[in-house]
Order: structure tokens, then C-alpha cells, then sequence
């Protein structure tokens, strides 16, 4: 079957994406919802934690998606493999990520993926970046001591913003790093390093 075809990039601030979700419920989405979770935060296609899920049967990943047909082309990808650790869910992560993660048991949450998020590069467009401090706050905020949070992009004035939002929190101890940590790559990461170019990673731990 052929890949959904959709818009590159979608507006957040658009009010067609600014709906507030139902928190999400660990035993309507996970076979075994006791499991520690993997949070990939804008999500794409999904592919990389797809993978992930498949190599690491003793986790839960959710990857949250602001264009719903990627979404639901991941959750059939997800059910065809019969992949019960794995759920993607249709968030403005912008917008809703707190919402959507109010029920979350306490220490489910262990790990963080940011991963090349949009840049936007305009400066007018600014504001509709992923990544900004309500953001961090709510992804400190839920994660447990020790929780791992692991940002990595192409685009270096991008790199600066996120990384300096995450350093301002206090919560947030930040551990340098060059390589991924992770057995699997984004689509992304391989087409940037097949060109040689250069790519910006750090992680973060509460």
C-alpha cells in the first residue's frame, strides 16, 4: 500500500488544531499498560519507534502526530504487526501534551524523543515551533527522576533554541552527547548522514 500522502508542514496555531484531547488511558491503548513508556514527540510517519517497538517488547511507545492521517496510517502499520506495545495518537503537542498526559500513572514515563522537529524558519513563522517552554515544562513535569529526555536536529539556530529552553528548566540536568543513543534512526537522521551533513543532539536527565 502506497504511503498517505499529506501537507510537509500544518499551522498549530490553526484553530482546526487547537482541540483539546481526552487523557490518554494506558489500559485502552497497551496490552500490558504497566510497562515503562517512550514518549516520541512529533512523531511523523512513526517509523522510528515502529522499530523500536519491535526490538524492545519489555517497553510501551506513543508517538503523538499533529496530522491525523500519518497517524492513522501508523496505528495500521502498528495493529498489521500485531505490535500491542506500541499506539500513536493525533495531539497538537503544542497545544494539548499536558491534557493529553493528565492521567498518566507516576513513573511510567522514561523516556523522551524530540526528533528534528519542524524549524520554521521564517521569523514571522517562529511562534509555530514544537518545541517552547510550555512544552518543557510539561515534559519535565511528568517525567520521573532519572527520566531521560533526547533532542536531536539538523538545523543549529534550531538546536540553540531548544536546547537552551531545556537548559532554563531546573529540573533538567543536561549530558552532552554525539552519537544516538537509540538501535534505531529516523528517516531523517539516515538522509542527513548519508549527505555528510552535521546533526545536533543532547539529552537531558530529571
Amino acid at each position: 500500500m502506497p504511503r498517505v500522502r499529506v501537507h510537509q508542514h500544518v499551522n498549530p496555531l490553526s484553530p482546526f488544531y487547537r482541540f483539546t484531547p481526552p487523557p490518554i488511558r494506558l489500559e485502552s491503548i497497551f496490552a500490558r499498560p504497566h510497562l515503562p513508556m517512550h514518549l516520541d514527540i512529533g512523531c511523523a510517519r512513526g517509523r522510528f519507534i515502529l522499530k523500536m517497538a519491535e526490538i524492545f517488547p519489555e517497553q510501551n511507545f506513543l508517538g503523538v502526530e499533529i496530522r491525523e492521517p500519518l497517524v492513522n496510517e501508523a496505528n495500521r502499520l502498528a495493529r498489521e504487526n500485531n505490535l500491542t506495545n506500541l499506539h500513536y495518537e493525533f495531539t497538537n503537542a503544542t497545544y494539548a501534551l499536558d491534557r493529553l498526559m493528565t492521567e498518566l500513572p507516576a513513573d511510567i514515563l522514561q523516556t523522551v524523543t524530540i526528533q528534528f522537529p519542524d524549524p520554521w524558519f521564517k521569523r514571522k513563522h517562529a511562534k509555530r515551533r514544537m518545541v517552547d517552554k510550555v512544552l518543557v515544562e510539561t515534559v519535565a513535569r511528568h517525567l520521573p527522576s532519572s527520566g531521560k529526555i533526547f533532542i536531536q536536529t539538523d538545523v543549529d539556530s534550531l538546536a540553540e533554541e531548544m536546547f537552551a529552553l531545556f537548559r532554563e528548566n531546573a529540573d533538567l540536568r543536561e549530558i552532552e552527547i554525539e552519537e544516538n543513543p537509540f538501535a534505531v534512526k529516523t528517516e531523517r537522521e539516515t538522509a542527513v548522514e548519508e549527505k555528510d551533513l552535521p546533526i545536533y543532539r543532547t539529552t537531558f536527565v530529571k
